[in-house]
């Protein structure tokens, strides 16, 4: 049985947990390496105290299921199936009996009532707090797998700053990155990939559309890929043909706040210094209202997961924790800037994954 799963088990031990149940793409990944996107279908792995566990699937996915799930018995469905009574039947011929039901809080309310007459005089619990203890930190496979995938972002950055011309539309530029990753295997990106320009930089989550370049606009690249499974995220903003005064100030301003939080990276040190050191910089320097949001956020599986790295959290940081720093300022309609990297924490410190250059770069026409 793999490792993810007894460890699972043995903390289902300690809470005195009878079974616990996943259905979210990235933990049915985490516990059996089987990664789809399910739309509306049921696909879960329900493990057990003290017995195998079990992996329910659309028939469709049996055949790539079974490649990677080898722990426990499959119990697939047609469309025209009911899976949670195929359930119900394994249930009552394994005379299993669970009243100690774990799930994950983002179960839909339709879900736990099916899972409620499954098994009479149930008893619910939430997973997540077990699943994100697991998570947290990466193992060595995981941390190979990261780097990797920082690198492909990298690339992604190179190729948007090689596509800038003047006039040329965010889309366009966006098109080109997403266009020359996919030449190199990335089949899907992590989220969402931005190209502002200028004043649409003022936005930290702006939408791209039809805004040409012009001169002496900033340029905020933020994207990411999804690679074997993990995430990656990066942020770099530079500018084109020549900066404006206040511009390079800001940015100047960004880097050095990220610079200080790095500098916090190390284990026992707690996860709200990151953020306070940053944000008490960036204050200092008169932009304290124009950085709206946390420091950064936990990476792997997903691009956004466990540690939140906001500054109301006093957890300590352990090596094998993976999560992005990334600083930014923003002055509406006006421009803004964002700096972000992958981080890893080692035993002694700590180790950027994300490579691509932050020294202030002005693009020339």
């Amino acid at each position: 049985m793999n490792t993810r799963i007894l460890e699972l088990k043995d903390k289902m031990k300690h809470k005195k947990i009878d079974a616990l149940m996943v259905q979210t793409r990235a933990n049915v990944f985490y516990l059996t390496q089987f990664d789809t996107n399910p739309h509306e279908r049921l696909v879960a792995v329900i493990i057990f105290q003290t017995s195998s566990p079990i992996m329910i699937c659309p028939n469709m996915e049996v055949n790539q299921v079974k490649t990677v799930f080898t722990d426990g018995d499959i119990i697939s469905y047609s469309d025209t199936e009911n899976p949670w009574q195929k359930i119900l039947e394994y249930f009552i011929d394994q005379n299993l009996q669970p009243t100690q039901f774990a799930i994950e809080t983002s179960m839909s309310w339709a879900r736990m009532n099916a899972l409620e007459s499954v098994i009479e005089d149930v008893k619910f619990q939430e997973a997540d707090s077990l699943l994100h203890a697991l998570r947290l930190v990466k193992d060595s496979k995981e941390i190979a797998i990261l780097k990797e995938a920082a690198h492909f972002a990298d690339e992604g950055v190179l190729a948007g700053i090689n596509a800038l011309r003047e006039g040329v539309t965010e889309m366009e530029v966006l098109a080109a990155v997403e266009y020359s990753l996919k030449r190199i295997g990335i089949r899907e990106m992590s989220f969402s990939t931005m190209v502002l320009f200028g004043e649409n930089a003022g936005d930290p989550h702006g939408n791209p559309g039809d805004r040409q370049l012009k001169k002496g606009d900033a340029v905020l690249f933020d994207l990411g890929v999804m690679w074997k499974g993990y995430a990656s995220d990066i942020t770099r903003t530079v500018f084109f043909d020549h900066i404006k005064k206040e511009d390079e100030e800001i940015y100047n301003t960004v880097l050095e706040a990220q610079r200080r939080s790095l500098l916090a990276c190390a284990p026992g040190n707690p996860i709200s210094k990151l953020d306070s050191e940053a944000r008490s910089f960036i204050s200092k320097q008169g932009y304290g209202d124009y950085f709206p949001h946390r420091i950064g956020h936990g990476l792997g599986i997903e691009v956004h997961e466990f540690p939140s790295l906001s500054d109301q959290n006093t957890d300590s940081l352990k090596s094998g924790m993976v999560f992005t720093i990334e600083p930014g300022i923003y002055i509406p309609n006006q421009a803004g800037v964002r700096i972000e990297d992958d981080i890893i924490i080692t035993e002694d410190g700590f180790e950027i994954l994300t490579q691509f250059p932050k020294d202030l770069t002005i693009v020339p026409l």
